[in-house]
């Protein structure tokens, strides 16, 4: 295990310091693992995953014992704190996602798409990415809903489904249940949205080695010299489908990275990544959205030793 730095202030849930305190100390990579199974390769020296801009079609599936949720209809996670607000992530420009069909295949069966069942019953969607056989990291307001305005609402959720690599109504690894969430005093108490990050922890690990993506925590040089990939399950497309997308990460600050690559609701909670040395690294968990920019929750220091802290296998 990297070593870590120690969590203070807003990262951690016991005291209360100023907002934009993380930064980062030193470099520091977590490695991920491709799991048991194919992976989708890397073509040397490249940045991007290179994806035929075709609709591809899988084979049936096995059928699984975990019922197949239909989530037509159904809106994004982010709606239940912010509502109609501009934050929410948004296409800019040309709508230039691709759509993956071969989700049995590393890094996509790493994403995951979630059912999230807020404290009210309502039921919203979400994105979320493994980062050990049983952790998942995403967004702070799909595990913990703030500011509603409905009091019912507010708070921890109530459970989410989870389901790796789901194509549509092909579940190619079935699903969990989990009701064991995490997130920061940051978000949870103070709704803050440079703390907008959080972690699901599932009761089992998938009987599949699916693998989980790895993390790191670079300097700003680094991060703005690559490419920023996003995949996800957006509601702007047919339900419980995985699109992705790509751009040059565009400015950053000590809490956030900025990107135009294109996202919709739903996608909220996923993995920013960067390939580097052919390696898949997560620098940030998407969550915003703006005219010009999307972005997402920057991988610090502190949020580094969140996350490593939040690790079950």
């Amino acid at each position: 295990m990297p070593d870590v730095v120690p969590v203070t202030g807003l990262h951690t849930p016991i005291t209360n310091i100023i907002t934009s305190e993380s930064s980062v100390l030193v470099p520091m990579e977590s490695p991920g693992s491709p799991g048991y199974g194919d992976i989708w390769p890397i073509t040397d020296g490249a940045e991007i995953e290179y994806i035929p801009r075709i609709i591809q079609e899988l084979a049936g599936e096995d059928e699984t014992s975990f019922n197949v949720p239909d989530l037509s209809g159904l809106a994004d996670i982010g709606n239940a704190s912010f509502g109609a607000s501009p934050i929410k992530e948004v296409v800019i420009g040309t709508d230039e996602r691709v759509q993956i069909t071969d989700t049995k295949k590393y890094p996509w069966r790493a994403t995951a798409s979630l059912l999230i069942t807020a404290a009210d019953n309502t039921q919203w969607i979400g994105t979320g990415w493994f980062i050990s056989p049983r952790t998942l990291i995403t967004a702070g307001h799909c595990v913990c809903i703030k500011n509603s305005g409905m009091p019912a609402r507010d708070g921890w959720v109530k459970k989410i489904q989870v389901m790796p690599g789901r194509n549509g109504t092909q579940l190619p690894f079935g699903g969990k249940t989990a009701t064991e969430f995490w997130t920061v005093q940051g978000w949870g108490e103070k709704g803050l949205e440079h703390y907008d990050y959080g972690a699901i922890i599932l009761p089992a690990a998938f009987d599949q080695e699916l693998g989980y993506m790895g993390f790191g925590v670079y300097d700003d040089n680094l991060l703005l010299a690559s490419i920023a990939n996003i995949e996800g399950y957006p509601g702007d497309k047919p339900p419980g489908t995985l699109w992705y997308d790509n751009r040059q990460i565009g400015s950053v600050n000590a809490d956030k990275i900025f990107y135009a690559a294109d996202t919709a609701g739903g996608q909220s909670g996923a993995g920013v990544y960067i390939i580097k040395g052919g390696q898949r690294q997560a620098v940030a968990i998407h969550t915003y959205g703006g005219n010009t920019a999307n972005s997402g929750t920057r991988i610090s220091s502190q949020v580094f030793s969140n996350l490593e802290s939040w690790k079950r296998s």
